[in-house]
């Protein structure tokens, strides 16, 4: 699972974290309140708002929650997997998609009732066993998923999947990397990035028919990547790492972060503010364009897995259940 291989990657670093937690923390920056709204002792690996009222928190077990009323109140879905959920993503209001495991759900009724559309066996590839981190579509057909093989918990190739037809069917596509891939985002229907295991970045310039390697000048794992355009993006990984581009990935340069903590999700919400949540409760702030970033007070310890930013209100989940909202 995506979790489980964060968790790998982040055992040896217990002791620079230690030292990171008492980094300073920037003052006048309050904002976060935290509460648990999942499982106690269970992770959420993913949150997402179809609008400024809807949204969907989802973590290990399978579990999902729902709200309609903007955090306020969350009520558990029912899902056909005990698998964590590692993504949930919708392409429209109505249309929605959700990874677990090697699972592909759907939902065309604003995600009141969720099916598995798709289970990826490990037949179908060789006997090694798909893991699904992260889908996104770039248009009303067209979408892309990106995960990992493995073979006894070994991962042993990259996975990229591609549909033409609103997800009905999953085709491969072949990259020239086997590294693990975790996390994509597109800005049109021609321009994507997918970061990954060992600093790698890919890149499409023709609506995914071919990926180049990007050069990312990292050799740590990259959990997460955010484009505003065509020429500006960030990419956050292992051992604090903030990797930043102003044309499109053709030369990326490292951003000091003021803390060591692994970052697993960066987002922007306008050119100049933009956010990270890693581990530790970390939450770094940004206003500058990610030029500098300053850590603000996220009142928990607990790991936070991802971030889902708005230009008034923002979310953060992490383990134990933890659920943080952030409001302007």
């Amino acid at each position: 699972m995506k979790k489980m291989r964060i968790k790998k990657s982040l055992r040896w670093t217990g002791v620079l974290l230690l030292i990171a937690s008492l980094s300073s923390v920037a003052s006048g920056q309050e904002g976060w309140v935290a509460a648990r709204r999942g499982a106690a002792g269970k992770d959420l690996n993913t949150v997402y708002f179809a609008d400024s009222k809807r949204g969907w928190i989802a973590g290990d077990d399978g579990f999902v929650s729902y709200t309609n009323d903007g955090g306020r109140t969350w009520t558990q879905q029912a899902l056909d997997t005990s698998d964590a959920v590692n993504d949930v993503y919708f392409r429209n209001k109505e249309d929605g998609y959700l990874l677990a495991g090697n699972r592909i759900f759907k939902t065309d009724d604003g995600g009141r009732a969720w099916r598995g559309a798709n289970r990826l066996l490990a037949g179908n590839f060789d006997g090694a066993l798909p893991e699904l981190y992260s889908i996104r579509f770039t248009g009303k057909k067209k979408g892309w998923v990106v995960g990992s093989l493995s073979r006894r918990d070994n991962v042993i190739g990259s996975l990229l999947l591609y549909t033409n037809d609103e997800g009905a069917s999953w085709l491969r596509k072949i990259v020239p990397t086997r590294e693990e891939l975790i996390h994509l985002d597109f800005i049109n229907d021609k321009s994507g990035w997918i970061v990954g295991a060992s600093g790698t970045i890919l890149h499409t310039e023709d609506a995914g028919e071919t990926w180049t390697i990007q050069r990312s000048g990292v050799d740590v794992t990259l959990y997460h990547v955010d484009f505003r355009n065509s020429r500006e993006g960030w990419a956050v990984g292992e051992r604090g790492t903030i990797l930043r581009t102003i044309d499109g990935g053709e030369s990326w340069a490292r951003v000091k972060a003021p803390v060591r903590n692994t970052l697993l999700s960066v987002e922007f919400v306008d050119d100049e503010r933009g956010w990270i949540v890693g581990r530790g409760g970390v939450i770094l702030r940004s206003d500058d364009r990610g030029l500098t970033w300053l850590q603000q007070e996220s009142k928990t310890k607990q790991n936070l897995y991802a971030l889902f930013m708005e230009k008034k209100n923002g979310w953060a989940v992490g383990g134990d259940g933890i659920v943080l909202q952030y409001e302007r």
